[in-house]
Formats: structure tokens, C-alpha cells, sequence
């Protein structure tokens, strides 16, 4: 039972670097071993305890990931799996992975009870705000550059909050920025806007200018890369959140400057065009009800609902457009 134990991983919560470097920590455990990927709300339970318990006559070891592991609530779901984990063999894994910081209570219950030490349970939370500032500016240092304070703050407003992005993102940068002197945000914006993927951050920049074709191909792409809904509404709650502080800020003082905006957060040039934008289309009130749909839709993708992912999210773009109060942009 005790080589069993060791065997069984949960590892949650939105801090997806750490997340990583967990999964690929228990990955060198079982070097050489069959690697098998499923998502919780596509692969039925039997599908994975089936493949757990098969073995390879060319090679015994295997390691099963599961993703999206909150989707698994139903109860004849987690006896499956608790109960093929109390029968695992010593040459299989399996590993639970979820953004959320934890799963349905019966399955971790079930899995416990099955065998699981809640050591081999961890939740990797979001960094707090110097946390993630050391980490930007330790990784440059090792690159042989220097960033300043305003750099590392753009470089934090455009990359989602989670290392693994940021440590994409600064790979990204590294080779387009001066070392003969601090980065700054000027070479940030320059490169970063032109070097990334599809984002939570992109996607409000088409939205603030009104173009809904771009905004929901933004969307089906982060889809099909199986990025997170919760991440992407994550990003753009954040992101409304910031525009109802750049409208209250241009209504006190009609034309902020850019000490007042750097106040607010706002740093590089292309977020203070992205927030001009959309101050033009979407009022004070526009950005609470975005803020709302956003919870709402949230709640919803937590639901049995989400096995409609992809029409529920072009239906929250859409609303998301329709409630801006000027909507002659509109593409």
C-alpha cells in the first residue's frame, strides 16, 4: 500500500508554473514510463481506470494525467476511481490536475479513503504582488539584462498571473531587448505586443476596439489550446476592472496624464490606447455590467453547462458587446 500511496497526485489551484514544475517533478519519478493525457470533462472515468489497470506488454510503467479534474462529481464516477486506485499497481501513476483549489469533496474524500496521503495533495495559490515582481526581475538578472520598476509593472499588467506565462513571455522578449542599459516599458510594449499568443490580454484589446470577428477568433483559439475559462475570465474581470478606474480617473480630471495613469496601473502605451478605446464604447455602468457578466458566465462554466463550452463563451463575447453603450464601432 505504501508504493501505492506515493503513486496517486493531486495538484491544484491557478499558480500554474509551480503546478508545472510539480507534475514534471512526479513525471521523472516514472522516466520511461507511458505518458496517457485526459480531460476530466471529455474521458469518462471507466476510460481512465481502464487504461490505468492495462498493461503494456512492451512497457509496464505508465503515468495517467488528468486534467480538469474538478468536472468529476458524479458518484458512480469517483467509485471508479477510487476504486481503482486502491488496486493500482506499483508501475502505474496518476495524477489529478485542476486550476481550481479543489475538487468535488466526495472525490477527494473517496481518494483518501482509497489510500491517497493528503500530502500528495498541494494547492499552488496565485503569487502575491512582490512575489511576482522578485520573480521578473530574478529571471532577467539571470538573462544578463536589467529591468526597472516600470518594466517588471507592464510586463505584470499584460502576462497573466501565473509564472508559467511570465516565464513564456519574458523567454520571448529575451534577444529583442537592450543590456547596455534598464529595460523599460517603451521596449516592452514594442516587442511584447507583437510576440504573443492569444490572451485574456489580447482579447480585451480587440474588444476595447470593437472588432467582435477578432474577438471571437481570440477566444476559439484560446479554446482549442485548451485554455482555461476561469483563466481567461479571470484576466478580463481584471481587465474591466481597470477600465472602470481609467473612466472614473477621466472623468475627475478629462485627460489623464500619464503620472495620474501609472496611478491607476496603466503604464505602457498600448494599455492606455486599449483603455482610451474602450472608454469610447463603454461607459462606468458598461464596465460593472460587463463585470457581472463575467461572474455570471463564470458560475456557469462551473456548471454541468460547460459541456457547452464553446457556444457559452461566444455567447458571453457577444454580450460582453452588446453592453456598450456605443456600439457604432461595432464590427
Amino acid at each position: 500500500m505504501a508504493s501505492v500511496q506515493k503513486n496517486v497526485f493531486i495538484f491544484l489551484g491557478p499558480e500554474l508554473g509551480k503546478k508545472q514544475d510539480a507534475l514534471d517533478s512526479a513525471e521523472k519519478k516514472f522516466k520511461g514510463a507511458e505518458k496517457f493525457n485526459f480531460y476530466a470533462n471529455e474521458t469518462p472515468a471507466g476510460t481512465i481506470a481502464d487504461t490505468l489497470q492495462n498493461m503494456n506488454l512492451f512497457n509496464e510503467k505508465r503515468i495517467v494525467i488528468v486534467k480538469n479534474a474538478e468536472f468529476i462529481k458524479k458518484k458512480d464516477e469517483m467509485e471508479i476511481l477510487s476504486s481503482c486506485v486502491k488496486n493500482m499497481e506499483e508501475s502505474a501513476a496518476l495524477v489529478f490536475i485542476s486550476d481550481e483549489n479543489k475538487l468535488a469533496s466526495g472525490l477527494e474524500d473517496a481518494l483518501m479513503k482509497a489510500g491517497v496521503p493528503k500530502t500528495n495533495k498541494q494547492v499552488f495559490y496565485e503569487l502575491f504582488e512582490r512575489e511576482k515582481n522578485e520573480w521578473v526581475r530574478q529571471f532577467f538578472k539571470n538573462e544578463g539584462y536589467e529591468i526597472d520598476r516600470d518594466g517588471i509593472s507592464v510586463i505584470l499588467e499584460l502576462v497573466e498571473n501565473n509564472t508559467s506565462a511570465l516565464r513564456q513571455e519574458c523567454s520571448r522578449l529575451i534577444g529583442f531587448l537592450p543590456k547596455d542599459r534598464p529595460v523599460n516599458p517603451k521596449d516592452i510594449d514594442r516587442w511584447i505586443s507583437h510576440n504573443r499568443e492569444e490572451s485574456a490580454f489580447t482579447l480585451f484589446s480587440r474588444i476595447a476596439s470593437g472588432d467582435m470577428t477578432k474577438s471571437l477568433e481570440s477566444m476559439s483559439v484560446m479554446l482549442m489550446s485548451k485554455e482555461s475559462s476561469q483563466s481567461i475570465f479571470a484576466g478580463l474581470a481584471w481587465s474591466f476592472r481597470k477600465l472602470g478606474d481609467y473612466i472614473a480617473l477621466s472623468e475627475e480630471s478629462g485627460n489623464p496624464d500619464s503620472f495620474e495613469l501609472k496611478k491607476i496601473g496603466i503604464l505602457s502605451p498600448m494599455q492606455k490606447d486599449n483603455y482610451a478605446a474602450a472608454a469610447k464604447r463603454y461607459t462606468a455602468e458598461d464596465a460593472e455590467k460587463c463585470l457581472a457578466l463575467t461572474a455570471e458566465y463564470s458560475i456557469l462554466m462551473r456548471s454541468q453547462a460547460a459541456a457547452l463550452e464553446n457556444i457559452l463563451m461566444d455567447k458571453y463575447i457577444i454580450s460582453i458587446f452588446k453592453s456598450a453603450s456605443n456600439n457604432h464601432q461595432l464590427i
